[in-house]
């Protein structure tokens, strides 16, 4: 076992007789999780397994299995459920998947796989793609184009995020934490399981149903509230549109647990505005900013340095630099490479994130390649304008363009179908108050439908595919006057 696994597992079993995992049906104490660890480690060898596919809701058995594949130098591919069919095929095969474990039986034939016990299949495969050296987790970036990619990582530059985030985030063994994201998001199986894991916490595992998540973007807030107040966890993971969720409950009186030191948000834009209607509500909440190609969290706020607009400052173990177009770089947490591709030549990664640093802390413009030019000169990204449309509460989804033009477009999707031409202007209107002239939005379409990946117009995990939206909406877009910066079409 590598020294930064041995050091793991010594961790863990001094923690010895402490709640490690509860899921609701099963609770485990740190020793009791180590000998089930040790029983799948095994199961695995006899097994033969080399490449494992997780297709588990979250659960204690999903966390058991990651473990024993981390511990035992097997390659761990994490299944996300709110993948289509099509794209969980995809990362069966591109990964080179002997064992499966939870994935549903016609899933498992369609690829080939014999059960071999409960949830658990096997094939044999004539020939699989060659992994960089070290590779122990292949995660799988849901992207805007195309198939997902599968990012290799090693299981030092896993644990050494999960032990920045424990230093940074002041986590202690009287934590509990509550797994809101699916555990095969990269963020919540580093930060949510093993952050907590190296502090000695409690953490809390329910099925996506019970927290109220549905798919890529479905949430039944009540169902989630009501399960934050029952746990009343000191922690927990967010991406911005859960925490617009839970901001916009609590401002119309639906209460909070006063349990919560430490909320998460990643994963997008954060506006500023919500930021501060979070503070002004008292929610701990702290914005970070990370990708999969550098094991998840590259930056982040802490109770110690915060500061609302920026995504905070590095974390301990990698270095932050901007190139010479402002392009954010890190070095000393990076994938060993796509799976696929060529190795990295270059000990810097660059993230096609734009930003500038103010006072040590990171504030992140957008995209690189989303960055458009107006006809007057003007850099604009998208994702700082669309932030500030879907803050305004009659503005679900949205999507700028600009190129070229004199005045800036968007589409909207209304928070709700019912609602007016004269809301979504009024929320326009609003939003455009706290831009700057450039970044205004001259004119507008109402969406005829939401962007979804069932449609092509966004990514299993909510990006937006933009020229598939522009592909879309070309039509009406071309024909929308572009020279009065106040008006509107619809």
């Amino acid at each position: 076992m590598r020294p930064e696994l041995s050091a793991f597992w010594q961790t863990l079993a001094a923690h010895g007789s402490q709640v490690a995992l509860s899921d609701g049906r099963r609770t485990l104490a740190y020793a009791e999780l180590l000998d089930a660890v040790q029983q799948r480690m095994a199961q695995l060898a006899g097994r033969q397994a080399q490449r494992v596919a997780l297709c588990l809701d979250n659960s204690v058995d999903w966390v058991l299995w990651d473990l024993a594949l981390l511990f035992s130098g097997r390659v761990c591919v994490p299944v996300p459920d709110f993948f289509s069919d099509t794209q969980k095929v995809h990362v069966l095969d591109n990964a080179g998947v002997d064992t499966l474990i939870g994935a549903p039986e016609a899933l498992a034939s369609r690829c080939g796989f014999v059960a071999c016990g409960p949830d658990l299949a096997q094939r044999v495969l004539a020939k699989v793609p060659v992994l960089p050296e070290g590779t122990r987790k292949i995660t799988y970036t849901s992207g805007t184009t195309g198939q997902p990619k599968g990012v290799c990582l090693d299981a030092g530059v896993q644990l050494a995020v999960a032990q920045s985030l424990c230093q940074a985030t002041g986590a202690s063994a009287s934590d509990r934490h509550l797994c809101v994201l699916p555990l095969a998001t990269l963020l919540e199986n580093i930060a949510g399981i093993y952050t907590p894991l190296l502090a000695g916490a409690r953490i809390e595992l329910r099925g996506m149903a019970d927290i109220g998540l549905q798919g890529a973007s479905g949430l039944d807030l009540p169902r989630l509230l009501g399960l934050v107040l029952a746990l009343a966890p000191s922690s927990l993971i967010l991406v911005p549109q859960l925490l617009m969720a839970l901001v916009s409950a609590a401002e119309r009186g639906m209460a909070l647990p006063a349990s919560l030191r430490f909320v998460a948000v990643g994963g997008g834009r954060v506006a500023a505005q919500l930021l501060q209607r979070a503070d002004a509500l008292g929610l701990p909440v702290f914005e970070g900013y990370g990708l999969s190609e550098c094991a998840s969290v590259v930056c982040l706020n802490t109770p110690q340095h915060r500061r609302i607009g920026a995504v905070g400052r590095p974390l301990p173990h990698l270095q932050v630099s901007l190139g010479s177009d402002g392009e954010v770089r890190v070095r000393g947490a990076r994938m060993l490479g796509y799976l696929g591709d060529a190795a990295l030549a270059d000990d810097w990664l660059a993230t096609g994130d734009l930003g500038h640093f103010e006072e040590g802390f990171l504030v992140l413009h957008g995209r690189k390649k989303h960055q458009f030019i107006t006809a007057y000169g003007r850099n604009v990204n998208p994702e700082w304008v669309e932030a500030e449309l879907t803050q305004q509460a009659p503005i679900a989804q949205a999507w700028v363009h600009g190129e070229a033009l004199p005045g800036n477009l968007a589409v909207l999707v209304p928070r709700d179908a019912a609602l007016g031409d004269a809301a979504l202007g009024a929320a326009v209107a609003q939003a455009n108050a706290g831009l700057p002239d450039y970044a205004r939005i001259a004119h507008w379409l109402r969406a005829d439908q939401a962007f979804s990946p069932a449609n092509g117009l966004a990514t299993a995990n909510g990006r937006l595919r933009r020229p598939a939206i522009w592909a879309h909406y070309e039509g009406r877009l071309a024909a929308t006057p572009v020279t009065n910066p106040t008006g509107h079409s619809s």
